[in-house]
């Protein structure tokens, strides 16, 4: 009787250990919008699961290089669908990151994708007359990427921008007067 359990338990044993797989695993937190580097990806061996479709350890290669979707938590299967796909920019086109304060954005509601005119707020102590500046008009752009909030609120939005508009909305964030205005999804 002894001899059967034991011959029982090495079979399930053998079955238990073919039945693994090595997929991709998150490393350490990584925010929406970043580069996959090296570190931020490992292996790890999970039991086969027909419920699960983590990305298999053989595609490390080909995700190292692409930017996350979503925000990527430690310890976590990767999975293909919280890859973006291409680097987010056209040809014609340039990231510029903006410092959004509380108030200068829809909150919670700017995705990778949406299109937004970047309004150039009067600095403080200045008004100006919008039906008349032309100076200062409203830059097309779109969402690469959004940071989570800090402790006050404030957001990085990452934009990708004309080549000729992306200078110019670059001095214009360093200065802190960007706002933000997400356009209809449908547009």
């Amino acid at each position: 009787m002894l001899a059967v359990l034991c011959a029982l338990g090495a079979v399930w044993a053998v079955n238990s250990a073919s039945s693994r797989t090595k997929v991709l695993a998150v490393a350490r937190d990584v925010p929406a919008g970043q580069v996959l580097t090296a570190s931020d990806v490992t292996v790890a061996e999970v039991s086969a699961d027909a419920a699960l479709s983590p990305m298999p350890a053989s595609e490390k290669a080909s995700v190292l290089g692409r930017r996350t979707a979503v925000d990527l938590r430690q310890g976590g299967l990767l999975l293909a669908s919280q890859l973006a796909a291409g680097t987010g920019l056209g040809d014609d086109q340039q990231q510029v990151g903006v410092l959004v304060k509380r108030g200068q954005a829809p909150a919670g509601t700017l995705a990778s994708g949406d299109k937004v005119l970047a309004v150039t707020v009067p600095a403080p102590g200045t008004t100006t007359d919008v039906k008349n500046d032309t100076a200062d008009s409203p830059i097309e752009a779109v969402v690469v990427s959004v940071s989570r909030p800090d402790a006050s609120g404030a957001v990085v939005v990452n934009l990708a921008a004309g080549a000729s508009d992306g200078p110019v909305l670059a001095s214009r964030a360093s200065q802190g007067r960007i706002a933000l205005v997400r356009e209809p999804r449908s547009k």
